[in-house]
């Protein structure tokens, strides 16, 4: 008998919490199916995407460094991956392969549940960085009518991401940030900076707007100093572990056939996982 089977594939993919989170949903809901941790060599990724079926796997998900080269390797891209210039998710349709991006889905539905009403008066986003995070992000805000202003420290960089939306959010060097703070209803930082084994960020939130929410996609450590100092100073303060479980559920739902929850069980074993041993 058969079962469907997925999988995530980068280089390196030992540190991915996907598996985790997948098999955790398979054995709540009592589902027959595997998921499946692959180190995949970029000099491989062709091979093994155009294997993918011969090989009964039903899907997938894709991270770094394979997310823009996958977008050529598809059959079809659904309008996310396509606006985000990024494929996260593969699933087939018949014997068709196709390319999604669930990560601005992710991340929006993390803000929704763990700070309820957050756009209910919010007009201005501010982004800190430009890659590929940070594209997926101003793709979501943007079509919640955010206004959205991108901070990063390479210039062009940022006006390159700006570039290729249709509203051009406005683009600032990150020594404008004092000034950009106080009529901020979120601010999002987007970079690899305060994580585990990277540089801090530091950032002084003196001046940002009474009642913004403070996001940071960085979710190991779980509360990073921006975090933190946001939560100090009484933001809500939302950290990327919601993102990573959120952009997880349409994936789920594609290759076997079920949509999971967010729960806090879900919640409770990724941060087992993720503290310090």
């Amino acid at each position: 008998m058969t079962f469907p089977r997925a999988f995530v594939i980068g280089q390196p993919i030992a540190q991915s919490r996907s598996p985790i989170l997948h098999g955790h949903w398979l054995q709540t809901l009592g589902l027959a199916g595997s998921y499946e941790r692959i180190e995949v060599a970029p000099a491989d990724l062709a091979s093994f995407i155009a294997s993918l079926h011969s090989a009964g796997f039903v899907g997938g998900n894709v991270t770094v460094p394979h997310k823009t080269a996958v977008l050529a390797l598809v059959d079809n891209l659904d309008d996310a991956a396509r606006a985000i210039g990024a494929v996260n998710t593969l699933w087939f349709e018949g014997e068709r392969l196709w390319g999604g991006n669930t990560d601005s889905v992710g991340f929006l539905a993390a803000l929704d549940q763990e700070a309820p009403d957050w756009d209910a008066e919010a007009r201005t986003a501010t982004v800190i960085g430009a890659g590929g995070a940070a594209r997926a992000i101003v793709h979501g805000l943007l079509q919640r009518g955010l206004d959205v202003r991108l901070a990063n420290r390479s210039h062009a960089t940022a006006d390159a991401l700006s570039q290729s939306f249709a509203r051009l959010p406005a683009v600032h060097d990150l020594a404008a940030m004092p000034a950009l703070l106080n009529d901020t209803d979120l601010l999002v930082n987007t970079t690899a900076l305060g994580m585990q084994g990277k540089p801090p960020l530091v950032l002084d939130l003196t001046g940002l707007k009474r009642g913004a929410v403070v996001c940071d996609i960085v979710y190991a450590p779980l509360e990073t100093d921006l975090l933190r100092d946001a939560r100090a100073r009484g933001h809500r303060a939302v950290g990327g572990l919601g993102m990573l479980m959120h952009q997880a559920v349409p994936g789920f739902a594609r290759w076997f056939g079920h949509r999971p929850s967010v729960t806090p069980a879900l919640r409770a074993l990724l941060e087992a996982d993720l503290r310090p041993r």
